[in-house]
């Protein structure tokens, strides 16, 4: 068989055959929530820059999500989510070292609406006019900043008048980008959303005295392939650089990255 006709036969096969997904590339894999987009980006090029020959892959989407990957046999090395009850959900499945586990971040839970709304809104009780008519929160079984806002709301007994209207996201970041469009009267996202998305939307008020501490934890995946990397990427997350980079994108700080064993 000539040369020409292998070299067209090898192209045809890259056209036909499916592309490998996106948690297959080889590297590090880091499954995080999806509130900390802009701060892992950043994580990312600061941690390849310290770790020569380290190719991180990160992969988004909301923390319940993300324990159904890791479930099905995603091959994911890191996984940092939004909340310590999944991150305990994890543990209690046997899908993460324990021993490994660290509070990287602090959050807090906001109500935020449109820059431009023309819908008054000065606090959560607004949210019962008949003028507000949909607001956007994650879903609260696979969303912890739905399950935040679902509790903040009970706590306030405005649960019960506002869920007709709720608009229910697939992650924080879907609920902001419905308020960022003017989709919706208002929506539950994190205040590192809300400052991501200044000059689109406005804070109305914030929770901070409505439910515990918003910890974020991380933790190396059992059978990770890289787990030599994976523990340093956490470590650098907990480092002083990390911690620099998590508090420009507008996280706290839970203890000062203190390791934290699952309860």
């Amino acid at each position: 068989m000539g040369r020409r006709c292998l070299l067209f036969i090898a192209m045809m096969l890259q056209l036909v055959l499916p592309a490998r997904p996106a948690l297959a590339s080889a590297g590090l894999v880091v499954s995080a929530a999806s509130s900390l987009t802009p701060a892992f980006r950043e994580m990312e090029a600061a941690f390849e820059a310290a770790n020569i020959g380290v190719d991180v892959a990160l992969n988004f989407a909301s923390s319940g999500v993300l324990v159904r990957q890791i479930e099905q046999g995603a091959p994911v090395d890191v996984f940092a989510c939004a909340d310590e009850q999944t991150m305990d959900d994890a543990a209690n499945k046997g899908l993460v070292d324990a021993s490994t586990r660290a509070g990287i971040a602090t959050n807090t839970l906001v109500l935020v609406v449109p820059e431009k709304s023309g819908t008054r809104i000065a606090s959560a009780m607004d949210l019962q006019k008949p003028s507000v008519t949909r607001v956007a929160i994650g879903k609260p079984g696979t969303v912890p900043a739905g399950r935040y806002a679902k509790e903040a709301l009970v706590r306030k007994r405005l649960w019960a008048g506002i869920e007709p209207k709720l608009v229910y996201a697939d992650s924080v970041r879907q609920a902001l980008d419905y308020v960022r469009r003017g989709e919706v009267d208002a929506g539950f996202v994190y205040r590192t959303d809300a400052m991501a998305a200044r000059g689109r939307v406005a804070v109305v008020t914030e929770f901070a005295n409505f439910q515990s501490t918003i910890v974020y934890p991380a933790a190396v995946v059992n059978g990770s392939a890289h787990t030599g990397a994976a523990k340093r990427f956490i470590s650098f997350l907990c480092s002083a650089k990390g911690r620099a980079i998590l508090a420009r994108h507008g996280f706290g700080l839970p203890d000062a990255g203190k390791r934290q064993a699952a309860r």
